[in-house]
């Protein structure tokens, strides 16, 4: 772990106030619970806005739902942060600390026996928003209770976002919903399966890849597989394509780069004697490098044409857009390693590598410094590890707590560091 940026002040962990009450511990876990059996999908999180906003409104608080109509954004600190008009204390010239979760499913099946297991056929909490969305109520709620006793050094506001897994991601519209305005720093924590529970990854720099969205259609005219040379042979073209096409980018980009187009879907025909006019292909272009996913969509359509000419196919592409890597700036990254150390030493901090998975919290790092950190969810007695995106993925729910309370040392501690 880098500490070029020298470390914030850390209190003993027992001097640090903010750890999480048993019995909000104990709520907390129902209330994930309650939302991994009611996933909704991205821009319809309409019962995830609706328990979260009820929550806290029932803590005095004063939840705004975002213009999207999904999603919400809820200030601590500031004059009209309660409902009753009281101004919980914190200092009101600073920029907020904003704390980021995600809140949408995804559309995969829930393949788990237990009790908890989604009740919405085809949807499932597979890549942790539910316990993302957990963590920053309970850190709302927490740093709400410091607020009321003047422990709060500065502002805070929660962002529960939609649509992080619909390209380019909601993140977009909360920012153009002004999430931002006056926040100074940015925090999030992704559910890491390879990470213990009770400990955190963190690394400076990109630790996400950016990641693009891309449809190709093949044409030309098709016959019979008597007589291919009269023909276009369109599952040898689109073969060609499947295979070629990440080679050649192999050598037109940096291998440092990490350019990689990977392919989920390819179609074409729909008999054994018939070449067929027409075949697809759809997959991912993933990029470790900022600079070049700014220069992927050219790289990609002039790869495609060229190995679609040479087989006499007519190339269509659609390029989606996606989102850039996430890249962790130090001086965060410095903070959320002091507030860990701080609540469980040294020893739950770890280094992560950077994953080619993508993240639209990438979005607001374009706007303010901040930082993501891999929050550990892997039970610690298990051999076993459930990834991401699979029906059977859960978590080792102390990680909640853990999530809490690295967040609210940050808000504690982040009155240390310049802005």
């Amino acid at each position: 772990m880098s500490r070029d940026t020298g470390p914030a002040r850390t209190p003993a962990g027992d001097q640090l106030p903010g750890t999480l009450p048993d019995a909000l511990r104990a709520e907390l876990s129902v209330f994930r619970r309650d939302l991994h059996m009611h996933p909704e999908l991205g821009n319809q999180e309409l019962r995830t806005t609706a328990a979260i906003r009820e929550r806290l409104e029932r803590a005095g608080l004063r939840p705004r739902v975002l213009a999207t109509g999904t999603g919400l954004m809820c200030d601590i600190g500031t004059p009209d942060a309660t409902a009753d008009g009281r101004a919980l204390a914190a200092d009101p010239t600073r920029p907020l600390l904003a704390l980021r979760a995600d809140i949408d499913a995804l559309p995969i099946p829930d393949t788990k026996k237990v009790p908890y297991a989604s009740t919405v056929s085809g949807r499932a909490h597979a890549c942790g928003h539910d316990v993302h969305t957990t963590v920053v109520l309970g850190a709302g709620l927490v740093l709400a209770e410091l607020a009321r006793t003047g422990a709060l050094p500065r502002p805070v506001r929660l962002i529960f976002q939609p649509a992080e897994e619909v390209l380019p991601g909601g993140a977009p519209d909360a920012i153009e919903s002004g999430v931002l305005e006056g926040v100074g720093r940015i925090l999030a924590v992704h559910c890491d399966p390879r990470v213990d529970a009770g400990r955190i990854g963190l690394r400076v720099g990109p630790i996400t890849s950016a990641c693009d969205r891309l449809e190709v259609g093949l044409d030309g005219p098709g016959g019979h597989t008597a007589r291919p040379h009269l023909t276009t042979d369109m599952v040898t073209a689109a073969s060609r394509v499947a295979l070629d096409v990440p080679a050649l980018l192999s050598r037109r980009v940096d291998a440092r780069a990490g350019l990689a187009v990977t392919w989920g879907r390819l179609a074409s025909g729909h008999a054994c004697n018939v070449i067929p006019q027409h075949a697809e292909l759809s997959g991912t272009v993933r990029c470790l490098d900022l600079e070049a996913w700014r220069q992927a969509p050219d790289l990609v359509h002039a790869a495609i044409d060229e190995v679609a000419t040479l087989h006499g196919a007519k190339s269509q592409i659609t390029y989606v857009r996606g989102v850039p890597p996430v890249v962790n700036e130090p001086v965060t990254v410095q903070l959320l390693h002091s507030a860990m150390a701080a609540r469980r030493g040294e020893g739950a901090v770890e280094d992560t590598e950077q994953s080619l998975g993508g993240e639209d919290f990438s979005w607001y790092l374009a706007h303010v410094p901040g930082a993501m950190a891999r929050l550990g969810v892997h039970p610690p007695a298990e051999t076993t590890h459930r990834d991401l995106h699979r029906g059977d993925f859960d978590v080792d729910e102390q990680a909640i707590g853990v999530g809490v309370e690295l967040f609210t040392a940050c808000a504690l501690l982040d009155g240390d560091l310049a802005d």
